[in-house]
């Protein structure tokens, strides 16, 4: 289906379903779920599902890259709702979330690393232009230091949610991340 052109609405609520579904499934732990079950699920047709996506690697792929569009739309309404350093926390405590999301569908994402899928590099891209973004506005307050990128924050935070094979894994990676907000109010230039 060409990008250009938009989806009907019943089109839209059935791409919808279909990611719902499968978002589900792979979540769920069904990380081996069949498109027919994952059709079965949303109420359509197989043939609605290969229209919507070509093979399940693809729809593997759309699931989490919505997955990472929800993630990355969040820190607009955090910094709308909260101080920058309150914002960051909680984007980080949500990205440590996420990772716990990603633990269910890493399974199915395996599927897709083999191929040359560029979801993984945009999401990290993604990601690390949002937390930039935030460690900015936490440094113009004065209440995060100002010398450390959002890529090099994520990559901090990957290393601590790689621990998620191990059990408790979420609180104790919740707790690491509190201590590395502390370190980025480290030498802050807070505002008098």
């Amino acid at each position: 289906m060409p990008a250009s052109r938009p989806l009907r609405a019943d089109a839209r609520r059935n791409r919808e379903a279909l990611l719902s579904a499968a978002r589900q499934a792979f979540l769920g732990g069904d990380t081996d779920a069949h498109v027919e079950d994952i059709a079965r699920s949303a109420g359509v047709a197989v043939g609605t599902l290969y229209r919507h996506f070509e093979t399940r690697e693809a729809l593997i792929e759309e699931v989490y890259r919505k997955e990472v569009d929800d993630l990355c739309a969040a820190p607009d309404d955090l910094l709308d709702q909260h101080a920058p350093e309150e914002a960051l926390r909680r984007f980080l405590l949500l990205l440590v979330d996420h990772a716990a999301v990603g633990k269910g569908m890493s399974v199915a994402l395996e599927s897709i690393m083999a191929t040359d899928s560029p979801v993984f590099d945009d999401a990290r891209t993604r990601m690390g232009d949002v937390l930039t973004r935030l460690l900015d506005a936490g440094s113009a307050a004065g209440t995060v230091r100002g010398d450390v990128t959002g890529p090099t924050l994520l990559r901090a935070l990957g290393g601590v949610c790689a621990m998620r094979v191990t059990e408790g894994w979420l609180d104790e990676a919740r707790q690491i991340t509190c201590l590395l907000l502390d370190g980025l109010r480290h030498g802050a230039l807070r505002a008098s």
